[in-house]
């Protein structure tokens, strides 16, 4: 029977940790993730865990260790953000191209520089081409059960790929929240024991991120791909026995009010819910909007994607990070390319928003839902690619 409590994002990401009781956390403070480490070294001083708790130096370092533990033959964990993931950048490679399945709950901030402590995507976005699985929740609630979801994704035997589990950085992360906690004993049998296939400690002979060569690279890369594709049946097989064993249900997205939209957003975390109030008071007022909330990133649902877009007149992709390619954000680039073999492709544009923290309520996101409106009338898409909210002297496009 589910437990209701009141947790931050941080602390119900602890708490998930500490029912599964992984071999090794490796822990380097940054905000706002340095809660989960704390809320965890509490467990381990109290003795609930038989974790190995590895203080280290660096964020590097602590990606480091979680390869070796992971390799060794127990679960590794760790929890950061911003620069610490940027300064972990190169070991999220060799963690993805071992195919350990590693994980990591990763407390989304921006990404310096300039220096800036606040919720955007720009972090976890930058890292989306490491080979790590990427899922994003929009609560508290959906970043637990995510996590307890994670492993049993990422261990999968076809799949064995490292996974991050995201959330918004101080919108999530610090607000507190009822939240549906399940027994221990439950998620110990959902999440089940780790059975890796080869470990450093078997006895018999293992290389871990050797170099190599031109004759076999390319092979392995492939595999990784391949794997990466697998990881979209295990997401569906997984939520669908989460479903069952605790009755809430997860996809590879959230379809809200689609059935008939006429326009519509794509978009990842927290604002999903100022988007649905959104949506609920367009839909008074006789306005068919809808909303996808993307939960998996990586691997990217394309065709999933563009099914549930394919009878939309307008669609606003909306990006919390900036794509620094002169067109637009990762989401944006993802979306397009989805719809692209569409028989009939809705208009589409990028709403670049909420940089660096920058605020964004309900009149903001029914103004991009008038200006789909007026697309979706004239057939005039003008601008794509839009940045809402900029203090300018200029008139914004919205």
């Amino acid at each position: 029977m589910s437990i209701r409590e009141r947790l931050s994002g941080n602390e119900a990401v602890a708490h998930a940790m500490r029912q599964i009781n992984p071999g090794v956390f490796a822990a380097f403070p940054i905000t706002p993730s340095t809660e989960i480490p704390q809320y965890f070294a509490q467990y381990v001083a109290d003795g609930a865990v038989d974790t190995e708790y590895v203080t280290v130096e660096s964020e590097h370092s602590s990606m480091s260790t979680c390869i070796g533990a992971q390799a060794a033959g127990v679960r590794a964990v760790t929890a950061t953000s911003s620069a610490g993931m940027a300064f972990m950048y190169e070991m999220l490679y060799v963690a993805a191209s071992s195919r350990l399945p590693i994980t990591l709950a990763c407390v989304n901030r921006a990404l310096t520089g300039p220096i800036n402590i606040n919720n955007d995507h720009s972090d976890s976005m930058g890292a989306r081409d490491s080979g790590w699985l990427q899922l994003y929740a929009e609560n508290g609630q959906e970043a637990y059960d995510n996590f307890l979801q994670a492993m049993r994704i990422a261990e999968t035997a076809d799949v064995r790929l490292p996974i991050m589990i995201c959330q918004d950085g101080f919108i999530t992360s610090h607000a507190v929240e009822n939240i549906l906690l399940e027994e221990d004993a439950a998620v110990k049998a959902f999440v089940g024991d780790y059975t890796p296939r080869h470990t450093l400690l078997q006895g018999s002979a293992m290389a871990v991120g050797p170099y190599d060569t031109v004759a076999f690279c390319m092979e392995h890369k492939v595999q990784q791909a391949e794997a990466m594709k697998n990881a979209k049946r295990a997401i569906l097989n997984v939520s669908a026995d989460f479903e069952k064993t605790f009755g809430r249900k997860y996809g590879f997205f959230e379809a809200y009010r689609m059935e008939d939209a006429e326009v519509a957003l794509v978009l990842i975390g927290s604002t999903a819910g100022t988007a649905k109030a959104c949506v609920e008071g367009l839909r008074e007022k006789g306005v068919k909007a809808g909303l996808i909330k993307l939960r998996v990133f990586r691997p990217f649902p394309a065709k999933e994607l563009a099914a549930a877009l394919s009878h939309v007149k307008a669609v606003a992709v909306m990006d919390k990070s900036e794509g620094n390619n002169g067109c637009g954000g990762p989401l944006y680039a993802e979306t397009a390319a989805a719809c692209y073999d569409l028989a009939h492709r809705p208009k589409m544009i990028d709403v670049v928003y909420g940089v660096a923290g920058r605020d964004c309520e309900v009149g903001d996101i029914e103004r991009v839902y008038r200006h789909l409106l007026r697309i979706a009338e004239t057939g005039e898409v003008g601008e794509k690619y839009i940045h809402m909210g900029v203090r300018t002297s200029e008139q914004e496009v919205l």
